[in-house]
């Protein structure tokens, strides 16, 4: 009995691959050259939106004034607005709730010139019976946090160009992996800019965790490519993007509840930016790399560099 359950669980896991295999099916049906182009005109656009309009520094990496308040009947629009009248400070407010607690309260946000004291009690006039806690960041500290979160972005970027480098020893396969990363990365940096999220110690560590992410799915294309098992291309491509969408989909899956429950405007922000990047690296691994990868094993081209002796 157990014998023939399991032959028949064998049909039924095989079918299954093979609908998905099928859905998958338009990709391979692609031209390798549009899998190439629509990408980089992607990323050229993102590129461009960056250049005139990139994202804000937050507080947190180039200073300024934080002032939390609790209780106090008023939309973090208005009391911004009201606060901004009466000190003269550019103000901008923000709601926030911990899930926790079930505790409220609206942030307001001024430059590093802002008095605090005239902002308390400009809120404190009209609302006497408010909790207010201010905070002041330096703007000295701010530039050192943000040079530090520079620095970790392009250090975690080299490190990874590096193993990739050394891993596959190929400078096109390599090659394509790491611009996949830039890439993802540029468009997640020109959806912040649209969306005005700024550039804070939180967003850069979800760039961090995005390269991680992105490399991740690039690596398990070009591996399955390069060393495939399979009979053609085409079956070793769908079986690639077979795995690699069930892996990236239960990501961004979990990204998006994360998005949808947070009450939280630092998870937001981090969710935001793994959401646009990881929608970025669909295309950028299971179209523009695999363009390449498609051209380049092909052998329309006509040059191979290799670094080393290859594996």
């Amino acid at each position: 009995m157990a014998s023939k359950k399991k032959a028949q669980n064998v049909p039924t896991r095989d079918m299954t691959i093979e609908k998905r295999r099928r859905r998958l099916s338009f990709l391979i049906k692609m031209n390798y050259r549009k899998m190439i182009v629509y990408p980089l005109l992607v990323f050229l656009a993102a590129a461009l939106i960056l250049a005139v309009h990139p994202p804000g520094m937050g507080i947190d990496l180039k200073g300024g004034v934080v002032v939390t308040v609790y209780h106090v009947d008023a939309t973090p629009g208005s009391l911004a607005k009201y606060v901004q009248s009466q000190t003269g400070f550019q103000v901008r407010g923000e709601g926030f709730s911990d899930p926790i607690t079930r505790v409220s309260g609206i942030r307001l946000y001024a430059p590093a010139n802002a008095n605090i004291d005239s902002i308390v009690s400009a809120i404190k006039e009209k609302y006497p019976n408010a909790d207010i806690t201010p905070r002041k960041v330096d703007p000295t500290f701010g530039r050192i946090a943000q040079r530090q979160g520079i620095k970790a972005v392009i250090y975690a970027f080299l490190g990874m160009a590096v193993v990739v480098l050394l891993f596959f020893r190929d400078i096109v396969p390599s090659g394509t992996i790491i611009f996949s990363a830039f890439s993802d990365m540029t468009i997640a940096l020109a959806t912040m800019a649209l969306l005005g999220i700024d550039l804070t110690t939180a967003t850069i560590a979800a760039l961090l965790m995005l390269i991680g992410y992105t490399v991740d799915s690039n690596i398990l294309l070009t591996t399955r490519l390069l060393r495939r098992k399979e009979d053609t291309m085409e079956d070793a491509y769908l079986s690639a993007v077979s795995t690699g969408f069930a892996m990236s989909t239960t990501t961004l899956g979990a990204l998006t509840v994360l998005w949808l429950i947070s009450t939280s405007q630092v998870i937001d922000n981090i969710s935001i930016v793994l959401i646009f990047g990881l929608l970025a690296d669909f295309m950028n691994t299971w179209i523009l790399n695999a363009g390449v990868l498609r051209w380049y094993l092909s052998g329309s081209h006509r040059f191979t560099i290799k670094l080393g002796r290859g594996r």
